[in-house]
């Protein structure tokens, strides 16, 4: 009822002050809403989903607004329904032995500062964003109220394709936010936390956010300039897994089960976690081709060789712990020296 009344009101002022903004979002009953988008097409025979899919759009009314609430409620829900576990289990001393950084530990004063700015990028940058997503995809071509959708071997092959993608344009993109002005005045917020958590994967400048979010949304967009079999069901699966790995990539914990144990070339939170503690090294998001051909991982890969060559439980505690303090004390002088001045080098 609430949401209602927003949009009715919504909907008045842009009557008045903007006529055709008010023309796009004006809201049609059932009736109207299945004739305009599906025509005579019998429903009956898709599946649950489908139909389902179907249903809402028709319920809602208009499909702008249909696709912009669902965009915005599944970013909010899967980000903080993915984020809000790590902490619960961060509380839990069982779970301390896969700990990362085992020493450190956010306050409830961190956790509330990252929330609200976390809150405050998602509806100031990213809702004005995701209200424009579904004339940005009609425009590209991409399906978005339509059913049936995508046969699943065709979505797990553009899921794969935007990861790569993901992957190539994060990680020269993060390697270009630590040269020096960009990161004094852009990156810094985000080493904020030099032991990472999973709600913190999205706590960073306004500017970051958008720069970054452009490797998540134009895959989808430039492989829609090659084919015109793009649905957004497929987007929304794919920004799931991507929400997915980037708090997990912030978690803090490395688990026996992790991923990039069955996956070598999986980067995991044990691979974002040394950037945030050594500041350098380790710029790739999903995957750890770019770091090793390019050498920005080389002092990673020594740790886990020292950590390796360990004797025992007690001679690798005190392998670990000794690379974690070195790590950190190289770190805070390449980010003091990346600060000092607005000249910089991207850091290697």
């Amino acid at each position: 009822m609430a949401l209602t009344s927003a949009l009715t009101y919504a909907t008045d002022l842009a009557s008045k002050y903007a006529p055709s903004l008010a023309d796009s979002l004006a809201i049609s009953n059932a009736t109207m809403t299945q004739t305009a988008l599906y025509g005579d097409a019998d429903l009956s025979g898709l599946s649950w989903l489908e139909r389902t899919w179907a249903a809402y759009y028709i319920a809602v009314g208009n499909p702008i607004i249909a696709t912009g609430l669902m965009s915005f409620f599944l970013h909010e829900i899967v980000y903080f329904g993915r984020a809000i576990p790590w902490l619960i289990i961060d509380a839990m001393p069982f779970f301390q032995q896969w700990k990362l950084q085992p020493d450190k530990h956010v306050t409830k004063e961190q956790i509330w500062k990252c929330t609200k700015v976390v809150l405050l990028t998602h509806f100031t940058c990213e809702a004005p964003l995701i209200w424009l997503f579904h004339p940005i995809c009609c425009y590209f071509g991409m399906a978005t109220y339509e059913v049936p959708f995508s046969p699943v071997w065709l979505m797990a092959a553009q899921i794969a394709f935007f990861f790569v993608f993901e992957d190539t344009f994060h990680y020269w993109a993060h390697r270009g936010l630590h040269y020096g002005p960009f990161y004094k005045h852009i990156h810094k917020l985000h080493h904020e936390f030099s032991a990472p958590i999973g709600l913190a994967a999205e706590y960073a400048h306004p500017l970051e956010v958008m720069i970054l979010a452009q490797g998540t949304i134009s895959g989808p967009f430039i492989y829609c300039l090659f084919r015109n079999d793009l649905h957004i069901i497929t987007v929304y699966l794919w920004v799931t897994l991507r929400l997915f790995q980037a708090v997990d990539a912030h978690s803090g914990y490395d688990f026996p089960w992790s991923l990039h144990n069955f996956v070598p070339f999986w980067a995991g939170a044990s691979h974002h976690d040394w950037h945030h503690q050594a500041f350098t090294n380790c710029f790739s998001t999903s995957f750890r081709w770019w770091d090793y051909m390019l050498g920005t991982d080389t002092k990673y890969h020594a740790h886990l060789a020292r950590v390796a060559a360990a004797k025992n439980p007690k001679e690798r505690a005190a392998v670990e712990a000794r690379d974690r303090s070195a790590a950190e004390a190289e770190g805070l002088r390449a980010e003091r020296a990346s600060r000092a001045s607005g000249k910089g080098r991207l850091q290697e």
